[in-house]
């Protein structure tokens, strides 16, 4: 039993390549990686976590009329032996609707190894060619939610400046603003500018897709997403904002010439670009996320006494502005 809560923004265009079917497929594919490592949380088991998300991800994708090809995955072939770069997945191929893919099985292992909060099952489908195909390497994120003058927001300018732009087009003070950052030692600079200035920060342990996502819901206190994680979330983040409003910079950065050689060989040859949202993610695209662990996004899995399994649901549409919330009952296998 599926209950879905839909908010629609603009009506939809149905020349896309990406049917309305797909919509809720793509939530299928989410529930089923969360149900898969739903059974390892708290295990203290980052890979087995991993694995079984994957796994189940995988057949998944596989039961689907579609042409799909991994454009983000868990790695290139040699380092991962299901849902690599490159990877075809679907039932259809060479008839179904062709698509590219960026997924994140388990947004989350050490979160999800630990019983933390926030940990997801997260996938971005577009059109043939739609996504970038990031490498995996770390990339300098800024984003803030809708409703700001375009071009606020500017990797060029400093922390404090950001904020500075954020907090008078809202029109309150920069005391005011809470900036969402990855609680790592990387950022120990970025996190002293800002109290500096004196603006909140809400820390988290991981899970930057739903930290990014954070920006786009008033609820959730979060005015800007700041720092550094890593580049394939980054389009996941930068698909779901195309989907619901926002604006989004990216850069990637690069610790040594083997990363820089992987960008090249996936075909990025300006090293130094700042990507804005429609560049990460263009076209019509679908993204979809599905709880693990209880966040602020989403419900996490929860095992009934009954034998069943629930689980809640986010998935949005670019072409429609269409956010669907979805809660589901699954018998356990």
């Amino acid at each position: 039993m599926t209950d879905t809560t839909v908010k629609t923004v603009a009506s939809p265009d149905p020349s896309h390549v990406l049917d309305r079917v797909l919509v809720l497929e793509m939530v299928r594919v989410t529930e089923a990686a969360a149900i898969g490592a739903s059974r390892l949380i708290g295990r203290g088991d980052e890979k087995a976590a991993d694995a079984a998300a994957v796994e189940a991800m995988r057949a998944a994708f596989n039961e689907l009329e579609i042409d799909g090809t991994i454009v983000i995955g868990e790695g290139e072939r040699d380092e991962a032996p299901m849902l690599f770069i490159g990877e075809k997945v679907g039932a259809a191929p060479g008839t179904g609707p062709k698509i590219d893919i960026a997924l994140d099985p388990l947004e989350g292992t050490t979160i999800t190894a630990k019983a933390g909060p926030n940990a997801l099952a997260v996938l971005a489908v577009a059109e043939e060619g739609g996504l970038l195909n990031a490498p995996d390497v770390y990339m300098e994120k800024l984003a803030i939610g809708p409703g700001y003058p375009e071009g606020l927001i500017d990797l060029n300018k400093s922390p404090a400046d950001n904020v500075r732009a954020v907090a008078a087009a809202k029109g309150v003070a920069p005391g005011d603003i809470i900036v969402c950052v990855l609680d790592r030692p990387r950022h120990t600079d970025l996190i002293a500018a800002l109290r500096a200035l004196g603006c909140g920060i809400a820390l988290i342990p991981d899970g930057d897709v739903a930290g990014v996502i954070a920006v786009t819901n008033e609820d959730t206190g979060i005015d800007i997403y700041m720092g550094s994680g890593g580049a394939p979330e980054g389009v996941l983040a930068a698909a779901a904002l195309r989907c619901v409003g926002g604006q989004f910079k990216g850069r990637l950065l690069f610790r040594n010439e083997s990363e820089r050689a992987r960008a090249r060989k996936w075909g990025i040859t300006d090293l130094n670009k700042q990507y804005d949202l429609s560049e990460l993610a263009k076209g019509d695209c679908i993204f979809a996320a599905t709880g693990v662990t209880d966040g602020s996004l989403l419900a996490g899995v929860k095992h009934r006494k009954d034998g069943i399994l629930t689980t809640e649901s986010i998935v949005m549409r670019a072409s429609s502005g269409t956010v669907r919330r979805v809660k589901g009952e699954h018998r356990r296998p």
